[in-house]
């Protein structure tokens, strides 16, 4: 596990290395929260209202879902990917052209993502109703049912971890992108694959301290009974956590363009180790 979390290091600086020569990267997942949020609020707000003005709306709500709350809940999950994949796209598009050197730009990012609108649409699609099925299943069985949507949910997180890459770089379909997604993982994972869980790790580190620091931050401020003081202390750490946030996100393009590459291709990307790479990739021993 040392061996493995030291990798995971190694190639999270790499990472980070590019992201500070094109700090542009860091826009797509702003604008992808923003446009997140403003999603949920358009779908959840307008139920909420409902349910709190209809009783009868609210009881069927907590006996359980009918098909028309299944049928809310498909168009909520398909605009909620659709946005999230279109800024994914449009990240992992301007990381592969730098990591292939050529010149990149947050325009070059949409409209790359642009030209991808069927395949990310197709793909979209096909995440909402795997997302909705995973929901029925634990709504049916329960706690057993939470743990079959878990294993099913990391399984489906692995089969299409390089789909992403797949479409921005590919002239391929969604079906055939998560296919494709399949085959070279398949091919050349392995045991040592290093990537989002190790970021992950990082990262939920990285956050804890920054919640505990912050909570302290927050607690000074309320000591001293400035409201000042205690608005300034909020406004610093929602702003600190949003950024990890989009560094994360940015990281996480990033380094999945760079394994897309390795996997599809075989070689390294510009400002990452080749050695690294191929322990990240070595075959699977039996």
């Amino acid at each position: 596990m040392a061996g493995k979390f030291a990798r995971s290091w190694a190639l999270l600086k790499a990472s980070a290395a590019v992201l500070r020569s094109d700090k542009s990267l860091l826009v797509f997942p702003l604008l992808s929260g923003l446009c997140t949020l403003l999603v949920a609020a358009s779908f959840l707000i307008p139920v909420g209202v409902m349910v709190i003005g209809n009783e009868h709306a609210g009881q069927q709500f907590e006996q359980g879902m009918s098909a028309g709350a299944y049928l809310l809940m498909f168009g909520f999950y398909l605009v909620q990917y659709f946005v999230i994949i279109f800024f994914q796209t449009a990240l992992t598009g301007v990381a592969l052209m730098h990591l292939r050197g050529e010149p990149t730009s947050v325009g070059a990012g949409f409209a790359l993502a642009r030209a991808k609108l069927p395949q990310i649409l197709g793909y979209a699609l096909i995440a909402a109703t795997v997302g909705l099925l995973l929901r029925m299943i634990q709504e049916r069985l329960g706690l057993i049912g939470r743990l079959v949507v878990g294993f099913i949910g990391l399984a489906w997180t692995v089969a299409t971890f390089l789909v992403v890459p797949i479409l921005a770089s590919e002239d391929v379909g969604p079906v055939d992108a998560v296919k494709r997604s399949v085959e070279l993982l398949k091919r050349s994972w392995g045991e040592n694959l290093i990537g989002k869980g190790g970021i992950g790790v990082v990262f939920g580190l990285v956050m804890m301290l920054a919640v505990l620091l912050g909570a302290l931050l927050i607690g000074g401020a309320v000591v001293l009974q400035s409201a000042v003081a205690i608005v300034l202390a909020v406004a610093v750490v929602v702003m600190g956590l949003t950024l990890l946030g989009l560094i994360q996100a940015s990281l996480q393009g990033i380094y999945s363009a760079a394994l897309y590459r390795y996997a599809e291709a075989g070689e390294a990307s510009v400002g990452f180790d080749q050695a690294l790479l191929q322990q990240a990739f070595a075959p699977k021993k039996k």
